[in-house]
């Protein structure tokens, strides 16, 4: 399998080496305080243009249900409104929660994205339960859910043309699958020959990387290769911000880490609010680990500091794509970052 790295600056005259991972883009479609959701999700359309001015090879949205920080519900009409509005950049869902859908419904979701949008369409699966209990009634999920391996396997049946039922529309093109996968989703990847993405703690950003790296490679060692994919292959996701300052690159990670610490101590994922408005709030000491734990999974910072970070962990994960899956309360300040780490990888 080929290994991708960027170089550290100081070594090469150029940001990154001819065999460059592939550079892609996370947009949960992120609510603000004092915005309507709409706001949030016509910012989302607005970045996935961007991005394709920039550069980017592909534009992911995703699925969240009745989550008042995250307007992103419907990733297959959200695309739709992608497509509509751009021409050559990928976009992929990372991704749809397969145990809230019926695989064939998912199957004729995307084969009518690629309908529209032919040879520009992924479809990363997941499985995580609703936010809340309420949420996941909403949803009909069982406690103990379905065979997730099983309904990839219908799902991609529908969509090679291998079921009993013959998928409508026929894609013209292949729709390639993705797997986001923790440990067991590593698992049934391997065994199915999917791609995953990876991200959370599997990467050891700032603490053990062994156990993620012991994961990745029993995924590869186990991988049986498929008609789509021959090889094993790692995406891997994380916050990457960039400023022309440490202590400014921190303030734009503040916005999530302080949802996330409140998601974790109050049971709420609330929108974004400014660093200012954070650093005015009262926090109790476990909502400080949080913060800490939160800052210490992303990688913000100068471009230099951002490009030697994100060269040590390309090279230690050999992954051939990075999916950036950054957010903050401030727009420009995130377009700015975004244009930022398009450089790197120009």
């Amino acid at each position: 399998m080929t290994r991708w790295n960027i170089q550290p600056a100081a070594r090469r005259s150029t940001a990154v080496t001819a065999a460059a991972p592939a550079l892609s883009l996370l947009d949960r479609s992120r609510t603000r305080v004092g915005e309507p959701d709409s706001a949030a999700l016509r910012g989302t359309v607005a970045r996935a243009v961007e991005a394709e001015r920039l550069g980017y090879g592909r534009f992911w949205v995703a699925e969240h249900h009745g989550v008042p920080g995250v307007a992103g519900s419907a990733p297959a009409v959200l695309m739709t409104a992608l497509a509509h509005a751009t021409t050559s950049i990928r976009l992929g869902s990372a991704g749809v929660m397969l145990p809230h859908h019926q695989p064939l419904v998912v199957a004729e979701q995307f084969a009518t994205l690629s309908a529209f949008a032919p040879g520009r369409i992924d479809l990363g699966l997941g499985r995580s339960p609703g936010f809340t209990a309420a949420v996941r009634r909403a949803l009909r999920q069982a406690d103990d859910g379905p065979d997730f391996a099983a309904d990839v396997a219908e799902l991609r049946s529908y969509l090679d043309g291998t079921a009993a039922i013959t998928l409508r529309p026929q894609p013209d093109v292949p729709v390639p699958l993705y797997v986001l996968a923790t440990g067991s989703g590593l698992t049934v990847a391997a065994e199915l020959g999917l791609p995953v993405i990876v991200g959370g703690p599997i990467l050891g950003v700032a603490s053990d990387p062994e156990p993620g790296l012991q994961a990745l490679a029993d995924y590869r060692r186990a991988f049986t290769p498929s008609a789509q994919h021959p090889e094993p292959r790692v995406a891997i996701s994380l916050d990457v911000l960039i400023a022309d300052t440490a202590a400014e690159a921190a303030d734009l990670l503040l916005p999530e880490a302080w949802a996330m610490a409140r998601s974790r101590t109050l049971g709420e994922f609330p929108p974004l609010e400014s660093a200012s408005a954070i650093r005015a709030a009262p926090r109790t000491a476990r909502q400080q680990q949080y913060l800490e734990q939160t800052a210490a999974m992303a990688i913000a910072g100068t471009s230099a500091q951002v490009e030697s970070a994100l060269a040590a962990l390309l090279e230690r994960t050999g992954a051939a794509e990075l999916v950036a899956s950054s957010s903050t309360y401030d727009r420009a300040a995130l377009a700015a970052s975004d244009a930022a780490l398009a450089a790197l990888f120009a």
